[in-house]
């Protein structure tokens, strides 16, 4: 009897067998490795003698007075707001052009999707050698137009490694923000454009007061999405410079990476996780609320 009501009950429309292993997964890969990760924090791995220390708060405070941490903040927040800028204005207008049903645009908008699915290392790799001052392409570009000093490399001079590591992450992640405005562009009514168009509004009073409007939601969307992935950048900047020169290119995954793995600074790495979590947190929801986003 108990046997055929729990086969009735696997195979009913009660939604828990299926909740069941969606549960497990969030537990084991979220909640389990969260708690773990906070009780960490208190917590510091004591190499000579191969054991986890409890030490309070210590952690905690040693951040608050670490000022290579507040320099990392400062260079993620600028690393975040620079490339978001760029992969916003210049996916916006990428997909404005590809918005057409012409020969040859279909394949271009699939051209696009394969810079998606290289990964971020090889990126950093790729660029890496561009711009290597003896025989990288960028560097001799710019420094046959001038706008380089061949004593300065870019990604060994302290004023321009930021901007060596930004490239790479725009170029390869540009397209996304391209596809997602796309989509939002292809199913858009024509019928307001049709009653612009007979009032003569120019093409830039329709882009401002009918196209951007109806994508805001899309647009807020991709801004969230992106601006979450940005502020764990850890990639190219790990392969492009290892945070050098000094310290000019120094995120703060990278610095939370560094401590926990290189210094084995468990608890504090732990402690610094938890900070870039609490404010990722912290400004999505910010962002969800004043953009008005509805999942």
């Amino acid at each position: 009897m108990r046997v055929a009501q729990a086969r009735r009950f696997v195979v009913s429309d009660h939604p828990l067998p299926w909740l069941l292993p969606l549960v497990a997964i969030l537990l084991v890969f979220t909640v389990y490795p969260l708690i773990y990760n906070i009780w960490l924090s208190f917590h510091e791995f004591v190499p000579r003698r191969r054991a986890l220390e409890f030490v309070g708060t210590e952690n905690w405070v040693q951040l608050w007075n670490d000022t290579r941490f507040w320099q990392s903040l400062v260079i993620t927040f600028t690393y975040f707001a620079i490339a978001l800028v760029f992969e916003l204005v210049l996916g916006m207008a990428i997909a404005l052009l590809l918005d057409s049903d012409g020969f040859g645009f279909g394949f271009l908008r699939g051209v696009l999707t394969m810079t998606l699915v290289i990964p971020p290392a090889i990126v950093g790799m790729m660029y890496l050698l561009m711009e290597d001052p003896q025989f990288g392409v960028i560097s001799y570009l710019l420094q046959s137009i001038g706008l380089l000093n061949p004593n300065n490399p870019i990604l060994a001079t302290a004023s321009t490694a930021l901007a060596g590591v930004l490239v790479a992450e725009i170029w390869q992640w540009t397209p996304f923000m391209v596809l997602i405005f796309l989509a939002g562009l292809r199913a858009l009514p024509p019928e307001p454009y049709e009653a612009a168009m007979i009032d003569g509004a120019s093409s830039f009073q329709i882009f401002r007061r009918i196209t951007l409007p109806m994508m805001s939601k899309v647009i807020a969307i991709a801004v969230l999405v992106r601006g979450i992935d940005l502020f764990r950048v850890f990639d190219y900047v790990f392969v492009m410079t290892s945070g050098g020169p000094g310290a000019s290119t120094y995120s703060l995954s990278l610095y939370a990476w560094q401590q926990t793995f290189s210094f084995v600074k468990w608890g504090y790495g732990a402690t610094l996780s938890l900070v870039t979590l609490v404010i990722i947190l912290v400004i999505a929801n910010l962002f969800i609320r004043i953009a008005k986003v509805r999942w």
